[in-house]
């Protein structure tokens, strides 16, 4: 593992990079992702809305989204509980803590020296950029704000456009390990196919369906988080649609589309075109 990480989110695990066995559908699939808004509506129909993202502010999902990179929510979870007790969970708290306290503080997250740093390089990108204000770091433009943010060290798309979504409110999907273990068995997506390719097909899919496409009947009621602050928050209905599809994502990646999928009982099973043998190793579940 290198002592620095630049301009990248941490690299996948070894078993994500073995994902040859992973199954593919057909490929009529792979370019319009048209079933992508009946895939949202049967996994909202299954759980309802996830509460996500867990946060009191926006500066806690910050951190979070940091802290979330190689490693599972429960160890994040401890880090943030310990900023929180240590009264550090504040752009100015987190200004003037000293860097090995940080250290400390966030080691249940893994890789703490490296999150330290990053979370402090943040800090000074938004004293520099925007006079430590988050409200005019938010208010900034959505393409602008996203490569300012994947300059930064330890920011890559997914940590970048989860701090835009779901601390910001601005409409950009979150792509995961999870969310292109689905596309690829379901397939979606071939096993190149790059991050940008599969934020695009999705927000398409989703942006320029009719609002009565991605309404259910009857959501089902079966939360991964209890509700918080900021996943009660206001926020656009585009950006709504994005959080919760990725989270649902999450939620049926975690319970069926394992490493070895079990199928059987899969809110997402009467979509699959081919068998499932599927026996690759995936990436550690984040949430």
């Amino acid at each position: 593992m290198p002592t620095e990480l630049s301009n990248s989110e941490f690299p996948p695990s070894p078993g994500l990079r073995r994902s040859a066995a992973w199954i593919t559908g057909p490929p009529d699939h792979r370019i319009t992702g048209s079933e992508i808004p009946e895939y949202y509506t049967a996994l909202l129909s299954r759980y309802g809305p996830q509460n996500w993202w867990p946060a009191r502010s926006r500066f806690e999902v910050i951190v979070g989204a940091y802290l979330t990179q190689n490693t599972n929510w429960s160890n994040v979870e401890k880090a943030l509980l310990n900023l929180r007790r240590a009264r550090k969970l504040s752009v100015a708290a987190m200004r003037s803590i000293p860097l090995d306290e940080l250290e400390t503080l966030v080691r249940s997250s893994g890789y703490f020296r490296q999150k330290a740093r990053n979370l402090k390089t943040f800090i000074s990108f938004l004293d520099e950029r925007y006079s430590g204000s988050l409200r005019r770091m938010f208010a900034a433009p959505t393409v602008k704000l996203r490569a300012e943010l994947l300059e930064l060290n330890g920011v890559g798309p997914e940590t970048a456009d989860s701090i835009l979504l779901y601390a910001g409110n601005h409409p950009v999907f979150v792509v995961d390990a999870y969310t292109r273990r689905v596309l690829l068995r379901h397939g979606f997506i071939k096993e190149k196919t790059s991050y940008e390719e599969i934020r695009a097909m999705i927000e398409r899919a989703i942006s320029s369906s009719g609002a009565e496409s991605l309404i259910v009947k009857e959501s089902g009621s079966d939360p991964r988080h209890p509700v918080s602050r900021m996943s009660s928050s206001a926020r656009t209905e585009l950006a709504q649609h994005y959080n919760e599809l990725h989270a649902l994502m999450v939620r049926v990646g975690n319970h069926y589309c394992r490493a070895k999928a079990i199928c059987e009982g899969c809110p997402l099973q009467s979509f699959l075109k081919t068998p499932t043998r599927a026996t690759a190793q995936g990436a550690p579940e984040s949430y």
